[in-house]
């Protein structure tokens, strides 16, 4: 068991950022969870960077998840991140020009590997194509790779488990964990780390949005 296995709560619902997503994070912002992101969409920029600025007072690590697919759109989302000067990016289809950003920018880089469509995202593919796919990223320069391994059209357990198993480099396990079960079977897979919005807004874990997290927070560091 990797007792350094993170939670990035993400204030977002349905692959957007909630309206009240500062309101939130302020009413959360002493949870044990280190990371806090959003996605590029729907609030205005302006909001985005305070929010982001309120984080990093907080000692939070930042992250900024797109959701896009074009190498146009991915560099406007990779842009908000600069304007916004979070820590970490993910998402975005893989393009150089994302991933020299990036490092120009001193943001850790982590791209969507797979065949990813739609937002909510599906994901289709190789498992075996998914991991050269990741490791040819990582050689490159990415930090790591966003991984839906919930949102797979195929066996999901697997893939989280070989992809993990077998890239070298940070892997988070983003989108759908909304369960014990799967955060038992995160557990298992052991990756660096693993996302949880929706899950949190739907009141899944059974509390208060921070008692929330502290719970999920206190169940991937127990044995």
């Amino acid at each position: 068991m990797n007792n350094n296995l993170n939670l990035i709560v993400m204030l977002t619902h349905n692959d957007k950022t909630v309206k009240n997503a500062s309101e939130v994070f302020k009413e959360c912002k002493t949870s044990k969870a280190k990371y806090w992101g959003m996605k590029e969409e729907e609030l205005p920029i302006d909001e985005m960077k305070l929010l982001y600025k309120c984080m990093k007072q907080n000692n939070k690590i930042t992250v900024l998840e797109v959701v896009t697919y074009t190498e146009e759109e991915g560099l406007k989302g990779a842009n908000i991140a600069v304007e916004c000067n979070v820590d970490i990016l993910m998402g975005t289809m893989f393009y150089d020009s994302i991933n020299e950003l990036c490092k120009k920018n001193n943001i850790k880089y982590m791209p969507f590997v797979g065949k990813v469509s739609e937002r909510p995202s599906i994901l289709n593919g190789n498992i075996d194509d998914m991991i050269r796919e990741a490791n040819n990223y990582i050689e490159k320069g990415a930090y790591g790779i966003d991984l839906l391994g919930y949102r797979y059209t195929g066996n999901a357990i697997k893939l989280n488990q070989e992809i993990v198993k077998n890239v070298k480099g940070p892997v988070c396990i983003a989108g759908s964990i909304n369960s014990y079960k799967r955060l038992d079977e995160i557990k298992d897979a052991n990756p660096w780390a693993f996302t949880i919005g929706g899950a949190f807004f739907e009141n899944k874990f059974e509390d208060t949005f921070k008692n929330q997290i502290d719970k999920v927070c206190n169940y991937i560091k127990e044995k």
